[in-house]
């Protein structure tokens, strides 16, 4: 029937540690655990439903607009390649116009590519009425990225979309866990005010870095292996310290946890003026913070007490950063059609 139209939202994340471990060529041989956390900042896609066999995708932040048809099938050329690897993996049986959208650009090192896959899966979940589990969404998303395009990258942020909330997420050959931590509406709160999280209007995508650190890793380079060990022990270390409260912590643990990424990949920063804020937001006031995603440009997660934040954003301000406001999101992936909700059961 031609005419639906499906609106679906995946939530973009923030990973306080563990970024790196959550790649196979490490949790199979170590295991791995990502600390992370969905936001109110999301990937967008509206599906609607055609009388022909068509095709048509458009992304209405980039302006990219791609038509084919579904007999023919999509031609894999770098534009829009994820909701047509989406659309060709989950199938469909009638022509969609599908228009997405992101609440951040590519490269912010928020998720945000896995974000619009999940969010597609959601989407063509609800037109032919599948139902997934959560984990299910994660394997699917991650298989269209990784596997179906052979894009590079780890497993979190599929199952930070999916999931959504507040996770310790664990990582292991043939397994992946996910742990909801133990922090009231209280303790969200204060931690919230305590977080900045700023653009640094600054992003490189073409770098390989990903590609960087697995072969870091598989070369055997001491200190990427190293750093790699002191991201997935930082995991629970701060998850303990969150639990317990203990938000004087934070600072210093994004701190370390930038220092071991920096062992991890030390190309992580170079030709990026994050190094440079990170210091002037210390200066200014804040007692920690770290590079959000691989690397090579982005978002920067700050702590800083909410009485020294008025001088640290005027400090990165100065210098061309932007402040984003945002909250935590408890759910994830989720499709609305009219009244009719879908989501991950």
């Amino acid at each position: 029937m031609s005419g639906r139209i499906i609106r679906a939202t995946a939530p973009l994340r923030i990973s306080f540690v563990g970024g790196g471990t959550d790649l196979p060529h490490y949790f199979e041989r170590h295991g791995g655990a990502v600390l992370s956390a969905t936001i109110d900042h999301a990937a967008h896609v509206t599906l609607t439903t055609r009388d022909d066999l068509q095709v048509r995708i458009r992304s209405l932040d980039l302006g990219h607009l791609v038509e084919y048809h579904l007999e023919a099938g999509p031609v894999y050329d770098g534009v829009m390649d994820l909701p047509k690897a989406a659309i060709e993996r989950i199938g469909v049986r009638t022509g969609v116009d599908v228009d997405i959208a992101s609440d951040a650009p590519p490269g912010s090192g928020l998720g945000g590519s896995s974000a619009l896959v999940t969010a597609c899966v959601g989407a063509l979940a609800a037109l032919e009425d599948r139902r997934f589990s959560p984990e299910e969404v994660a394997s699917l998303s991650y298989a269209i990225e990784r596997q179906d395009l052979a894009i590079s990258g780890g497993w979190q942020d599929q199952y930070a979309a999916a999931f959504g909330g507040f996770n310790l997420l664990e990582f292991a050959a043939g397994s992946v866990s996910v742990q909801p931590l133990e922090l009231s509406d209280a303790a969200l709160t204060s931690l919230r005010s305590n977080l900045l999280l700023c653009y640094t209007g600054h992003v490189r995508t073409d770098l390989g870095l990903i590609d960087t650190q697995i072969r870091l890793f598989e070369e055997g380079r001491e200190e990427t292996i190293v750093g790699m060990k002191q991201l997935h022990a930082m995991a629970y270390e701060m998850r303990y310290e969150m639990e317990a409260g203990n938000l004087d912590r934070l600072g210093p643990m994004l701190r370390d946890a930038f220092e071991s990424k920096k062992l991890m990949n030390p190309h992580i920063a170079e030709g990026t003026p994050i190094e440079y804020l990170l210091a002037l937001a210390d200066a200014a006031g804040a007692s920690g913070g770290k590079i959000c995603g691989a690397g090579g440009g982005g978002y920067l997660l700050l702590a800083c007490p909410p009485q020294r934040q008025a001088e640290v954003r005027l400090a990165l301000e100065t210098r061309g950063a932007q402040f984003a406001d945002f909250a935590f999101r408890s759910h994830g992936v989720e499709a609305l059609e009219g009244d009719r909700r879908w989501s991950p059961a």
